[in-house]
């Protein structure tokens, strides 16, 4: 049985900035272990042959209020950002490529710059600031996410979701059952604690 849930997500889901932010607290709180699981939705929306919700207004209009209805109730502070929706496959491929210590700060740093914050990740320079901010060269950074192993590792972990039968984000696996959305987290912990 597994003693993990894994938690697969991108930057550029609102949902998974939200799930994000109740993680944070279940891992203090409650000393729960989350796997993080960088993937590029865009890519496996591709995989799938799905459209995004951000590309169908009626859903995206809904998507929004509903965003802001969570936020709230969960006490989260939340902008939805002017620039949605982005390429995210920098920011992505960076948690494959930086210190382990600094993942924590990176993962925070980014969802709320993007979702907190509505700073536009698209702008190289607003990145290359926030990486100061963490104390990660932004020269060794870029370098790095432009190396084959990195980027075939970012099409790996998208293809273990699709493999996996995800089709969206956040999405958690417990037991080798899959919860999409955040709203399912509580019921990955039930798995969770049932299997302990």
């Amino acid at each position: 049985m597994t003693k993990l849930i894994e938690f697969y997500f991108d930057f550029v889901s609102p949902y998974s900035f939200l799930a994000y932010k109740q993680i944070c607290k279940i891992e203090k709180e409650m000393k729960i272990e989350f796997t993080y699981k960088p993937i590029l939705l865009g890519g496996l929306h591709n995989l799938r042959k799905i459209t995004a919700p951000a590309f169908i207004e009626g859903k995206k209009k809904y998507m929004i209020d509903d965003c802001k209805m969570i936020a709230k109730k969960f006490d989260i502070k939340f902008q939805f950002n002017q620039n949605f929706p982005i390429n995210t496959v920098s920011l992505m491929r960076g948690i494959l490529t930086i210190d382990q210590n600094k993942k924590g700060k990176y993962l925070e740093s980014f969802f709320d710059a993007y979702w907190s914050s509505n700073l536009d990740l698209s702008n190289n320079d607003v990145v290359k600031k926030i990486l100061g901010e963490l104390n990660i060269d932004s020269e060794y950074f870029f370098k790095k996410i432009n190396e084959d192993e990195i980027k075939n590792l970012l099409k790996k972990l998208t293809q273990e979701a699709y493999d996996k039968e995800i089709f969206g984000a956040p999405t958690f696996i417990v037991n080798n059952k899959l919860f999409w959305g955040q709203d399912r987290l509580d019921y990955a912990l039930d798995e969770y604690k049932n299997s302990i």
